[in-house]
């Protein structure tokens, strides 16, 4: 938080890792559910460039209120801090939602890219709190100064993602292929990023080549891809009810000393990276649908396993749990996303992308919900 070091040890007990979340996750899955709904008639650029910019906006935010007040924190402070979290929900919903449906179309590798971008991004966020925490730990008010600057870069980077999808990404040769295709096969959602790419609308079709672009209905897709949507809701419920809270609140106290949540959280986001990468081995890629489900269920034992090394294991043991989760989840979220869209039309593949999407933030709604079951029995 952007906040001085007393004033974040004050906020502690408000559990903001569990709090953020949970706040963050009825915006995003409300505002999908919406998407989603009406997925085949909405502008997929506008809708992604209004999450791109909220994002930018709501990083800036952040900024904005620590200076106008003075990084003194408090409960209001906090509250704002949670209604702008909320806001990132409603970002992030527009974007994952919106890109997912996207690239659903494209190529498998596509999607494998853009979810192994969301890891990335997991990665570099703990590679610069590592570096801020080492850099401003004995200074005073060195937490304000870290998280200042943190925001200042995710500012950056969040403004150069409007930018790039707005100007470079409809531009790009294989995009306007693919979305081209999409348009042939009765999507109405690419028209204005064909104009982006400087490709004219297609022109009307007659009443024979409109039949031939009927679409599956979104609950026709939903019950056809039903073990895909659970997998998506499973594998997210399950990892959210550790990470990020657990982690950060309830692995008692080592050696590490207050490095030590950081570290973890760090081998969580590098092994999620590093399973986002394996599907694209080709032996190594699971595809059968029972054998999918069957390995998303058996991660259902990582619960007692935490459990139990929290309370009776060391450091080492739970770094290693904390990576299979991560690798767990990088994985097993690529090999869902990219067989789940094979056989498709255009349209169809962009509307399951967005289900998939709901499903995947439902589970996360329902990790971070069960997530604070952790704190039952410690006096809270």
């Amino acid at each position: 938080m952007v906040l001085p070091d007393e004033a974040s040890k004050r906020l502690e007990n408000y559990h903001p890792s569990r709090v953020l979340t949970l706040v963050y996750q009825p915006f995003a899955l409300g505002t999908l559910a919406i998407l989603a709904y009406h997925e085949a008639k909405i502008n997929t650029r506008r809708r992604n460039l209004f999450g791109y910019t909220l994002f930018f906006l709501s990083s800036l935010a952040i900024l904005v209120m620590d200076l106008a007040t003075s990084g003194k924190g408090g409960l209001g402070t906090f509250i704002g801090i949670c209604i702008i979290s909320g806001v990132f929900g409603v970002a992030d919903a527009n974007v994952q939602g919106g890109m997912v449906g996207d690239l659903s179309y494209m190529r498998p590798e596509f999607i494998q890219s853009y979810v192994a971008g969301l890891a990335a991004s997991g990665v570099i966020t703990s590679a610069l709190r590592l570096i801020t925490k080492a850099a401003f730990e004995n200074s005073q008010g060195g937490l304000r100064k870290g998280a200042i600057l943190f925001f200042a870069i995710s500012s950056f980077f969040e403004f150069l993602c409007v930018l790039l999808y707005a100007y470079v990404f409809p531009k790009l040769p294989v995009v306007k292929y693919y979305r081209s295709k999409a348009a042939s096969e009765g999507s109405k959602t690419v028209a204005s990023d064909l104009a982006a790419g400087g490709i004219q609308a297609l022109p009307e079709t007659d009443d024979v080549e409109s039949k031939n672009q009927e679409r599956l209905s979104n609950k026709e897709l939903l019950l056809q891809n039903i073990d895909y949507a659970i997998d998506m809701f499973l594998i997210y419920a399950l990892t959210l009810s550790i990470f990020p809270g657990f982690l950060s609140e309830d692995t008692g106290k080592h050696s590490l000393g207050s490095w030590y949540a950081l570290v973890l959280i760090s081998m969580y986001n590098v092994w999620d990276l590093i399973g986002r990468y394996i599907p694209l081995i080709k032996p190594l890629k699971l595809e059968s649908r029972k054998a999918l489900t069957t390995v998303i269920i058996s991660r259902v034992l990582l619960v007692p396993a935490f459990y139990f090394t929290s309370k009776y294991g060391d450091q080492g043991w739970m770094i290693m749990l904390t990576s299979i989760l991560g690798l767990s989840n990088g994985y097993l979220t690529v090999c869902v996303l990219t067989s789940a869209p094979k056989g498709y039309k255009g349209p169809e593949q962009n509307a399951l992308g967005n289900l998939l999407v709901l499903f995947l933030l439902g589970g996360i709604f329902a990790g971070v919900t069960l997530d604070w079951l952790w704190l039952i029995g410690k006096g809270w």
